[in-house]
C-alpha cells in the first residue's frame, strides 16, 4: 500500500461502514482499551504505545472514516458527524460495552460525541490535545476551508510542500523523513490530495458546540494530556476544558507539542496506565 512497506504497521481487519471500508487491528489480551487517532493522521500515531499497552489490554484501534487506509471517495462524509456513528457501529461490532478510549485530536471530539449524543460508556476516557471547544482550526485549515477546489488542483510537489509543512507544525521535535512519510503518505496522489482538502473543508465549528455546554454530563472519569508546546490547540484550551469537566485530571508534557503521541509517547503510556488503574 505505501513506500514504507505494508508491515509497519497492521490493520488487517475490514468493518463496512455504510458500504465503505474501515480498516482496523486488535492485538493483546485482557479488558478492551480503544485508541482514536486524530486529523490529518491515522492510527499510525499509536504505533509505539499500543504494543506497551496491549501487554496489559486488548487495545482496539481503527482508522478513521476517509483516513489512512480507510475508504476515501468523491462527495464522502467525513465530518465529525460522521465519525461518531462510525464509532458507535464499530463498538457493537466489537461487542465491546464499557471500554477504556484513549484519544487524541478529533478523536477526542469522536469519543466525546459518541458518549454524549449516542450514550456509549466508557470505563475511563484520556483525551490527548483533544478538539474539544469551539472555535478550532488554524489559519492554514480556515484558507484550505474556503477554497477547497484549489488547493485540491495545486501541483502535486507543491502540495507535498505544503503538507510536510502543516505536519511538521504539530509536532515539536522535528520528524525524520521516514516518520514524516508515515504521516504524509496516505494524503498524497490524485485519491490522497482530494482526501486531504476534503476533510479540511468538513472540519465545522457545529460538531463542537453540539457538545461542549455538556461536558458536566460525562459519565466517566476522565484524563487530560497536553503538550506544552502544541502550537495547534494552546494549553490554554486544555485548562478551560478541565474547568468544564468536573474532576478531570490534566497533565502537561514538556518539550511536546500538538503529536504527544510523536513527541513524547512513554508520557502517553505512563498517563494511561495511571488512569487505567
Amino acid at each position: 500500500m505505501d513506500r514504507l512497506g505494508d508491515d509497519f504497521w497492521e490493520l488487517p481487519e475490514v468493518f463496512e461502514y455504510e458500504g465503505q471500508p474501515v480498516r482496523w487491528h486488535a492485538i493483546g489480551t485482557g479488558e478492551p482499551l480503544v485508541l482514536l487517532h486524530g486529523t490529518p493522521f491515522s492510527s499510525v500515531v499509536w504505533r509505539r504505545i499500543a504494543p506497551l499497552l496491549a501487554r496489559r489490554r486488548r487495545v482496539y484501534y481503527y482508522d478513521l472514516l476517509g483516513y489512512g487506509r480507510s475508504h476515501k471517495e468523491d462527495g464522502q462524509d467525513v465530518s465529525l458527524g460522521v465519525q461518531n456513528r462510525l464509532f458507535d457501529k464499530l463498538l457493537a461490532h466489537w461487542g465491546l460495552e464499557r471500554p477504556d478510549v484513549v484519544a487524541h485530536d478529533f478523536g477526542g471530539a469522536t469519543a466525546l460525541r459518541t458518549h454524549l449524543l449516542d450514550g456509549r460508556d466508557y470505563r475511563t476516557l484520556t483525551l490527548i490535545d483533544p478538539v474539544a471547544l469551539s472555535p478550532h482550526g488554524s489559519p492554514f485549515v480556515q484558507t484550505a476551508r474556503r477554497h477547497e477546489q484549489a488547493f485540491v488542483e495545486l501541483p502535486a510537489y507543491i502540495h507535498d510542500a505544503l503538507l510536510r509543512a502543516y505536519v511538521a507544525g504539530a509536532v515539536h521535535r522535528t520528524l525524520s523523513d521516514e516518520e514524516m512519510l508515515r504521516y504524509t503518505e496516505p494524503w498524497t496522489g490524485e485519491v490522497g490530495q482530494a482526501a486531504f482538502y476534503r476533510q479540511i473543508a468538513q472540519m465545522r465549528d457545529e460538531y463542537t458546540d453540539e457538545i461542549q455546554d455538556r461536558y458536566d454530563e460525562i459519565r466517566c472519569p476522565v484524563t487530560i494530556l497536553w503538550g506544552e508546546q502544541d502550537a495547534w490547540v494552546p494549553l490554554d484550551r486544555g485548562r478551560e476544558l478541565a474547568r468544564r469537566i468536573p474532576g478531570a485530571d490534566l497533565h502537561t508534557v514538556a518539550y511536546a507539542g500538538h503529536l504527544v503521541p510523536e513527541d513524547a509517547p512513554e508520557a502517553v503510556v505512563a498517563t494511561v496506565l495511571e488512569a487505567l488503574g
